[in-house]
């Protein structure tokens, strides 16, 4: 069986500096897997390569063994593949359900007439807010989301990726600005997501990534350094002198 997403070479040149050098990273099939690296390693990079922000100067992206590396964003988005963002992307005057439902609509292909159907298709509504309420954002959902705490913000984001009915979900430090007493359960519910999809973290909080993972590769300098489970990475001399630090528990 082919991986969910795979990388083969990947390489990204901006003139003279080196973001991406001839990464291979196999995604497998309902895959927990995060990407480590120290600030300027190049994950975000990556991931811009990977969704089709950024196209590579060599190498291949294959999604369950598709070649997509010409393929551009949205044809990735319907074919399977979403993501999050460090900084969320979200719409401050639009509800939490609206902005899923009209995510919904994109997915079934009727975003571009959104306002006539925004109320008038039930089911896709009911859609919308079960998927809010698996994120405990139900109280919230017709609020205008830019006035929401920010940690229900991040959660919005996950919810709309979600929204897609994704394969392969990419979380750019989805707990990045989340006040410490939200984390936890950040990360329970990117935990119970269903396995059938395969999920690549980014992410700089370790306790995070070494609750979620069950593989981790580490990146430094736009290469992948290493490869292996949560145990054998934090064992590494090479990774705790690039990036965990002495203790190994970042």
């Amino acid at each position: 069986m082919s991986p969910a997403l795979e990388t083969v070479g990947l390489e990204k040149r901006f003139g003279g500096l080196t973001a991406a050098s001839g990464i291979s990273l196999r995604l497998a099939h309902g895959a927990r897997h995060a990407l480590i690296g120290p600030n300027g390693a190049g994950k975000t990079t990556l991931i811009n390569l990977l969704t089709g922000v950024l196209s590579p100067t060599a190498g291949r992206i294959l999604l369950d063994g598709r070649d997509i590396t010409a393929t551009p964003r949205h044809r990735r988005a319907r074919d399977g593949l979403s993501r999050t963002f460090q900084v969320n992307q979200l719409f401050p005057g639009m509800t939490p359900l609206e902005t899923v439902h009209l995510a919904i609509l994109e997915r079934e292909r009727r975003g571009g007439r959104w306002w006539q159907s925004a109320g008038s298709d039930t089911a896709l509504v009911d859609e919308a807010e079960a998927l809010l309420g698996r994120f405990g954002l139900e109280t919230v959902m017709t609020e205008p989301a830019g006035i929401l705490p920010y940690g229900y913000q991040r959660l919005l984001e996950i919810a709309l990726a979600l929204a897609a009915r994704p394969t392969v979900l990419l979380l750019d430090e989805p707990a990045a600005g989340v006040p410490e007493s939200e984390r936890d359960r950040v990360l329970a519910l990117i935990t119970e997501l269903p396995r059938e999809v395969s999920v690549l973290l980014v992410e700089h909080d370790m306790d995070l990534v070494f609750s979620f993972a069950e593989r981790i590769s580490v990146l430094v300098a736009g290469a992948i350094l290493t490869e292996g489970t949560p145990s054998e990475v934090a064992a590494d001399e090479r990774v705790r002198a690039a990036y965990l630090g002495e203790d190994g528990n970042g």
